[in-house]
């Protein structure tokens, strides 16, 4: 198993422009796993030398199907800002092509200290040592250990928790919560019978840990937290939490599913 890093690796061919491949040990069931593709996005504007700041929030349209083994052509460039919130957007395409594949609006933020507090705690959990390592399907989930404590589906609600990590060691920092903020079952599938078919639309991360909360972590497991908020039209909202061992609260995200 290769590294996150070097999945998503990015060679660059100018200013604001990168090359990559869709690595197909991130695959998901219909194209490349959502969650790589969000943190290919935010990679490109963090590596890039005009970037400043930290990453606050990444919002990702998941346009058209990015074909596992291609290459890819990533552009970025600043939409505007001041000296402490810059916006930036970012694009993937198929190397040569013109259609957009995938798109993020990207705020990074250069923080200062100020009123601070978490209305949330993290759910009761047992410790993931005490529990089984299972897989999403498709090829990405052999890339992360998830380790859960009820089945995600045939519930009476669509709340679950589960615990997760990147299996090749990649340290959590803001690239690698944009990986895992798609990493958990679809929430229709909590008051499912049992697992369906279901492809992210929009997908959106918000960032509050701290550079010294991100170093405590290192490569430990994290909680996703999530819920379904209305399954309507083929279409369903969820929310995502995202939390420490040590009950901080990371980051959180919300996305909108399309569901067979």
């Amino acid at each position: 198993m290769q590294t996150l890093e070097d999945s998503l690796a990015l060679y660059s061919t100018g200013e604001g422009m990168w090359r990559a491949f869709a690595d197909p040990q991130n695959e998901a069931g219909n194209g490349m796993f959502g969650g790589w593709t969000a943190a290919l996005l935010l990679k490109s504007v963090l590596v890039d030398p005009r970037a400043e700041g930290e990453a606050s929030a990444i919002n990702v349209n998941y346009v058209s199907r990015i074909v596992p083994k291609s290459e890819l052509s990533v552009r970025v460039r600043p939409m505007g800002g001041g000296r402490s919130v810059m916006t930036w957007r970012a694009e993937i395409f198929a190397d040569g092509g013109e259609d957009v594949l995938a798109a993020a609006h990207v705020v990074l933020t250069s923080r200062r200290d100020g009123t601070a507090f978490t209305e949330f705690t993290r759910p009761e959990a047992p410790e993931p040592e005490t529990l089984t390592m299972a897989h999403p399907p498709a090829s990405f989930g052999q890339c992360v250990d998830m380790r859960a404590w009820r089945l995600p589906f045939g519930n009476d609600n669509s709340h679950y928790a589960n615990w997760i990590r990147e299996r090749s060691g990649h340290p959590v920092d803001h690239v690698l919560l944009a990986y895992l903020s798609d990493a958990y079952p679809p929430r229709i599938m909590g008051r499912s019978p049992g697992p369906r078919g279901s492809s992210t639309l929009t997908l959106s991360a918000y960032f509050f840990a701290t550079a010294a909360e991100l170093a405590a972590i290192g490569g430990d497991f994290i909680i996703n937290e999530s819920v379904g908020t209305r399954a309507e039209g083929s279409t369903i909202g969820s929310q995502l939490r995202m939390w420490s061992r040590s009950g901080v609260l990371l980051a959180t995200s919300e996305q909108l599913c399309w569901f067979k």
